[in-house]
This record gives C-alpha cells, structure tokens and sequence, in this order.
C-alpha cells in the first residue's frame, strides 16, 4: 500500500509541476482525455487532434458559438443559382512564418487529402461534400481533376456534383483546412506536424512546444492571426489525464483549469456545494453502440450473421442501467443510430432523434424479447453456445472499461449460451482489429464531423466507414444515395423523411446497437470563460477565452 500511494502522489506531483497552478501566470490549462494521434489533418482521426489542429488553423470558415458557419479565411463567399458552385473570396491573412495564405494552400491540401485516401478522404467525396471529381481521385485519379481551383491567390472556386445545403459549415472542419505548399515540400518526408518547427499556423495560435505521444502541449498566442484582437489568452497547456479520479484532483489543486470528470467523481462533485458550482454538463454530440461483424468468416463461424442473435444481444442490454450506474456524467440512453441533442430540423428546430420511441418495436424491449430472439437464434443456426469477444480501447478513459464490463453482464445473465469474452487493447491496436476484419463484438464511438443525420448514416453503407460491419443492404444504399447526390438531395422535407427510412433499415437490421449519448461534465475554473463548445465538429474552441 505504501509503494501504491507513493507511485500515486509522485504522479500527481509530476501533474503538478508540469501544469503548474494557475494563478502563477494566468495560462489556461485544459485536460485532454487522449494522446494526439497526428497533427497533419490529411491523417488526424480523434478529436483530441483536431481540437489542437483547429487550435491552430483557420479553414475558409468557423463556427460561431452557437454552431453556424461564419467566415474565417474566406471573407466571403457566392453560390451559384444551380447550389453546385462556391466562391470563395479570402481575407488578407498570414501564416506564422510571414507568408500569404492563399488560394493554392487549399487546392494543395485538399488534392493531397484526396490523393492519400487517409481515412477522412471520404469527406470530399460523393457521400459529404460531394466535391467534383474526389471519388475518381480518392480512388487513384488524376489529383489536378479534383474540383477545386485557384484562378488568382485571393479566390478559390469548388465545384460540386449536386448542391450540399450543409457544405459552409463543412468547411469550419479540419480535412478542409490548408496547407502551406512550400513550407510542407521543404520539410524531410513524414516529419510534417511533428514539432513546432515543423508545422505552420495561420490561426489564433502556434505551437510553442509538441512531440508526438507527448502528455503536455504548450501553445502560444499567433501574433500574425488575422483576427488577433479577438484572442485573449497569452497562451495556454494542455495536459492528457485518462483518469477521472486524477482529473478530479488536478482541478482541485488548481494544476488545470478545465477537465472532465466520469462516474462517481460527478456524482461527488454533484454533492460538494461549491465544486457544483464549476460543473456543466455538455452535449458531446457522439454515440456509443455496438458494432456486429457480419462478415461470415470471422472467428465464429460467422454467427452474427444472424440478425436475431444481433437483436437478441441489443435487447439484452439495459441502456438506462449504463448511464445512471457506470458513467453517470449526464449521458443519456438512446435508441437510435442519430444521437440525442443533434441535427436539428432547419424549420421546425427539432432534433432528429427526438422520439426515442420511434423503432420500439425492435430496440428496448427488454429481457423477454431478447430472449425470444435468440431462441429464434439457436433455431436458425442449429446451436446453443455462442463465445463471442467483444473489442474495446481501454486508454480512453477508465469509463469505457466498466461500460464494457457491464455489457457482458446484461448479455451473460439475459442470454443463456451467450458467452462475451472482452479484448480490451490501446485505441490503435483496436482500431488495426476493426480494420482488418478481426472481431466479433466492437465497442465503438463516433463523433460527428457536422451537423447532419448523414455523418452517422453514410457509415453503413457498402462503401462507408473502414470500422465495418460487413453488412450491405441495396434499399439503404439508394436512400442515402439519393440523399446525397440524388433525387432528394435538394428537397429537405423529403430528404429529412428519407434518412429516418434508411434509420429503420438499420435498426430493423440490428446492424449497430445503439447504447447512448455521450455528454461531457467539465469542471471550469471560476476565472475562466469564453470557451465555446460544439457538438459537432471540434469539440472546443479558445479564441474567445478568457482567464481573469
């Protein structure tokens, strides 16, 4: 016990000093739950690296403090009557080694993007901003065909294959951000945003000190940022802490000023009549579910494959019991593939998945149900016993891991014969396992890109996400085709119709299993305010934060 709390203190008092306390300097000081993976935004994938690349870079567009797009680098911007074409005036700006940002800096990164087929390459194409031509180059084409063009350094023009009524606020997304050519080409192959020397600024703030895997990142205020007077803050660190209960302590001995606290810590926070008084619960816009690997080869002899053994193990499940007993920040169940508190409707101002009741006939119908499916199961397949593992990234937090643990519980103890064996693994071997076709069972959470029913959707389609289901469905490939580049591209109602259509198809299907909503419960010191937080998109945004 000796030896466990000396390991303890010492890392708090690492904590400490590598944070500092914040009335010494008046720094803001944030905690971020995960390691940043990349900062080059052809290959960041996790919010934690998008978060410190927005920090950073400025795109043609930003979002307000209420979510709408407002203009960044583009001071302004025309459509043409058809929705198929923008253009895009930009500002005087500059990037922090002095040189103009322009034009070309966008038609660059986003034919590289397209040429490297990263992982969110896909956002150019045909299922998001639909931009001209990035299908054919994301898949080997011609990068110069991409249909984005610089005729003079002060003007970008993007053509798309159909109107995209959400395509400004895409632009506010870090895959759309520029890249300075010629700084990037001088650089030694692979070392771009590897440092602070060798990554370039053109937003609010640089990099002052970052090396990858690194627990501690020092930004500093961007002098040479064309919106300059709006930015308050000197500078600011950011710290990983994976612990809640570390987290909690480090707020408490002023070592940071903003953290994020899980299960019992909110509850105690909840019950200390002044720590409550820092406490907001915020909307994360992601979801959490279950992804099912139906690809008949996998280990089990393909018995996912069943779509009454998927339902079985959905319904097993009691989603109110994971956010009152296990993460108990304010996360809400959900019974739906679009998450809580997102997407609302542009007339009517509703969210999309505001009726939580709208698929109980197939979700949440408990144990009975659930036991009723995998009788029809067993009958099906010809078996009894189903030993299934269930994948999980246990660095991202200690929540995740009692999540996990609670699942097979409610599975084991609802389904006789159901056996859940859990893989927990570092976020990039999980990523490698769901990737490659080795799984059964994957914990999952996707946070949107953007504000729209379609960045959940489009990852279940036969060419969606690369975390895959291996499940195809004709009918829902063609509504989320015709929602996007088809026929109710443009018509909102019926489109809004069509994606709750495509929603059934999933769900009847038992392709995911939609578990909850996350929120996020921030602690924010008493000095500080102004961080803006967003739902979909980057998670937090400082220019405009200020500490007293």
């Amino acid at each position: 016990m000796k030896k466990i709390f000396a390991a303890v203190l010492l890392a708090l008092l690492m904590l400490t000093a590598a944070c500092g306390d914040d009335s010494a300097d008046g720094r803001l000081k944030v905690m971020l739950g995960s390691n940043v993976v990349s900062l080059d935004s052809a290959q960041a994938t996790d919010s934690s690296s998008f978060e410190v690349i927005a920090d950073c870079i400025d795109g043609l567009m930003q979002l307000d403090a209420d979510g709408k797009a407002i203009p960044a680098i583009a001071e302004r911007f025309d459509v043409s009557a058809d929705g198929k074409t923008y253009t895009f005036h930009l500002r005087d700006a500059k990037w922090s080694n002095g040189d103009d940002v322009t034009a070309d800096d966008f038609v660059f990164a986003w034919r590289r993007h397209a040429q490297e087929g990263e992982e969110y390459s896909y956002m150019l194409g045909s299922t998001v901003a639909c931009i001209k031509n990035a299908d054919a180059v994301i898949k080997g084409g011609d990068p110069s065909t991409l249909g984005v063009s610089a005729p003079d350094p002060k003007t970008l023009v993007v053509e798309l294959d159909v109107p995209v009524s959400f395509f400004p606020a895409l632009m506010a997304f870090p895959t759309f951000y520029p890249i300075n050519q010629k700084f990037y080409n001088g650089l030694d192959a692979g070392t771009y945003g590897t440092s602070p020397e060798t990554y370039l600024a053109n937003g609010a703030f640089v990099l002052k000190s970052y090396m990858p895997g690194a627990a501690n990142i020092q930004l500093e205020k961007n002098p040479s940022y064309w919106d300059a007077d709006r930015v308050k803050l000197d500078g600011f660190s950011y710290q990983v802490v994976s612990s809640s209960d570390n987290a909690l302590t480090a707020f408490k001995n002023k070592s940071l000023n903003v953290v994020e606290i899980r299960g019992n810590q909110v509850v105690s926070v909840q019950n200390d009549a002044e720590l409550s008084k820092n406490l907001k619960i915020i909307p994360a816009g992601s979801l959490n579910y279950l992804s099912f690997n139906q690809d008949p080869k996998n280990h089990h002899a393909g018995a996912l494959t069943n779509t009454n053994l998927r339902l079985a193990i959905s319904n097993a499940i009691d989603r109110e019991s994971l956010v009152d007993n296990f993460i108990m920040n304010g996360s809400k169940a959900t019974f739906t593939a679009i998450p809580l508190q997102f997407a609302p409707h542009a007339q009517t101002g509703a969210y999309f998945a505001a009726d939580q009741q709208r698929y109980f006939d197939v979700i949440g119908l408990g144990v009975i149900r659930a036991q009723e499916y995998l009788a029809a199961a067993k009958s099906e397949l010809g078996r009894d016993q189903f030993d299934l593992n269930l994948i999980y990234a246990n660095d991202s937090g200690d929540t995740i891991v009692k999540v996990a643990q609670a699942i097979k519980s409610h599975v084991e103890e609802n389904l006789p014969g159901v056996t859940l064996t859990l893989q927990p693994m570092p976020k990039a071997e999980y990523l490698t396992h769901v990737t490659s076709n080795s799984f059964d069972v994957a914990l999952t959470s996707w946070t949107p890109d953007y504000d729209d029913p379609m960045t959940f959707l489009n990852l279940w389609t036969t060419d969606g996400c690369k975390i895959s289901e291996h499940w195809s469905n004709a009918a829902y490939d063609k509504i989320v085709a015709d929602c996007t580049t088809g026929a109710l591209a443009a018509d909102y109602d019926a489109r809004w119709t069509a994606l709750y259509d495509a929603e059934k198809i999933l769900l009847e299907n038992a392709v995911i299993a939609p578990l909850y909503t996350n929120m996020n419960a921030v602690l924010i010191s008493d000095n500080v305010s102004g961080i803006e937080f967003h739902a979909a998109g980057v998670d937090r945004v400082y220019k405009s934060a200020v500490v007293k």
